[in-house]
């Protein structure tokens, strides 16, 4: 049989009353009360007018309404403003405490928030969900639990008395036990062996009631399982963006060297090679070996720039996405329309994706589509850079038919957009690029 995790699931077992499990109980309800009273006064400070309120109701002295709707209202203001701050770090002794009953790994579901800005603090703590369950527990760790453990308290007082009473009667004063009183040995009896009866379930219950209270605790402090899922979502879509920033930023690097340093040095070899090839004799061998040398450096040169502009063009690195788009329209070999309405720049990540997917789809256009002519529109919505790829050729496209719609859909994955295409037979196609124009730091 496994070990068991909780005070709950430890009552069911046989060895319970030999284990360390009732002591652990009993530690835990012990504690609960100096943290109880420690909360108490801060949170009943601030439900000051909601007490006020209730005597005035419950006197009723004819109070007028406007006050009570100002008690009603201020009462509600202050634990909603303030109760996070006293809830907050309630919440994460709470979760240390737990270890005393629940011996399962228990990880809070707030997120992390910059120390060091006290208003950065605020921002993240008030807008989500676990703070304002952290309130809920505080309220009911004021306002429930020492009911409960009072009625629990009380239960074992009169059990404790049962037992003692034959010692407590002296055949003059009645001892009350509650249900009855005694008052002389005779009549205690009976209920001194009631008590013993329920003295072996005494550590069951106290056992029940913090293993209930526990699991109360870790309900509303502990991440859920939709919790940590959305965390590692979280987390995923963080390292995904950070990597697709570092292969633009890679890709750039690349570029940068290829053009000032590779290709500058190209450039240097063809200009010396046409210098030796006019000072050498055009009929000379060493004349010919040089112009062959000579046309390959520049054949060579062309297909490194073709090459770099392959990387990363220069007209998207200095005129962003509407130069680059209308380059690409400048190069076509049919008409192609081009309009960009963007408010701002967007990302570099961000336009690389959307000009290179731009281009895969019209390099496609022209291979396979038959089209006479094609538009291509960049726009933001929403949030989102919105990429449009329209042509009138013959339709029909279709990704399982070759590989490069679906490179072009992953392609966008990359950057957490995605890809619809239209494409009926006899036209036209539609190939729609959807993108997040969203910063790296957006997670952080």
């Amino acid at each position: 049989m496994s070990t068991p995790h909780t005070a709950l699931e430890a009552v069911t077992r046989r060895r319970f009353l030999a284990s360390g499990w009732p002591w652990r109980a009993v530690a835990y309800m012990l504690t609960t009360g100096p943290v109880a009273a420690l909360v108490a006064v801060p949170m009943v400070l601030l439900g000051l007018p909601w007490a006020i309120l209730l005597r005035r109701v419950v006197t009723w002295d004819d109070p007028p309404l406007a006050s009570l709707a100002f008690l009603l209202l201020g009462g509600g203001l202050l634990v909603v403003g303030l109760g996070p701050l006293v809830a907050v770090p309630t919440a994460a002794l709470e979760r240390r405490r737990l270890g005393l009953v629940d011996t399962r790994p228990v990880r809070s579901s707030h997120r992390p928030a910059p120390g060091s800005d006290p208003v950065g603090w605020l921002r993240v703590r008030y807008t989500e969900a676990a703070t304002w369950r952290a309130l809920c527990y505080a309220i009911l760790l004021v306002g429930a639990v020492p009911v409960w453990y009072g009625a629990v308290l009380i239960l074992l007082v009169v059990v404790a008395v049962a037992v003692a009473g034959p010692f407590l009667v002296d055949g003059h004063s009645a001892v009350s036990l509650g249900v009855g009183t005694v008052t002389t040995v005779s009549d205690a009896l009976p209920w001194a062996l009631f008590g013993i009866t329920l003295l072996p379930a005494v550590p069951y219950l106290l056992a029940a009631t913090a293993g209930a209270h526990a699991a109360a605790a870790r309900l509303l402090l502990s991440a859920t399982t939709g919790t940590d899922l959305r965390a590692e979502l979280t987390a995923v879509e963080r390292s995904r963006v950070r990597l697709v920033d570092a292969f633009e930023a890679e890709r750039r690097r690349i570029e940068r060297d290829l053009h000032d340093g590779a290709q500058q040095r190209l450039v240097s070899l063809t200009l010396q090679l046409g210098l030796a090839r006019v000072d050498l004799p055009g009929d000379s061998p060493a004349a010919q070996a040089v112009a062959g040398a000579h046309e390959q450096a520049k054949l060579l040169m062309a297909e490194l720039r073709e090459l770099i502009h392959g990387i990363r063009p220069q007209t998207l690195t200095e005129l962003g996405l509407p130069g680059a788009l209308r380059e690409l329209a400048d190069q076509a070999p049919l008409p192609v329309r081009v309009r960009v309405d963007l408010p701002a720049r967007p990302p570099p990540g961000v336009e690389s994706v959307a000009y290179f997917a731009a281009a895969e789809a019209l390099t496609n256009v022209f291979k396979h589509s038959r089209a006479t002519t094609a538009g291509v529109t960049a726009a933001e919505e929403d949030g989102d850079l919105i990429v449009e790829i329209l042509d009138d050729g013959r339709g029909g496209a279709d990704p399982a038919l070759g590989t490069g719609l679906t490179g072009l859909a992953d392609r966008v994955a990359v950057a957490d957009g995605r890809m619809l295409l239209s494409s009926p037979p006899g036209g036209p196609t539609l190939i729609r690029v959807e993108i997040p124009c969203r910063p790296s730091d957006q997670f952080e």
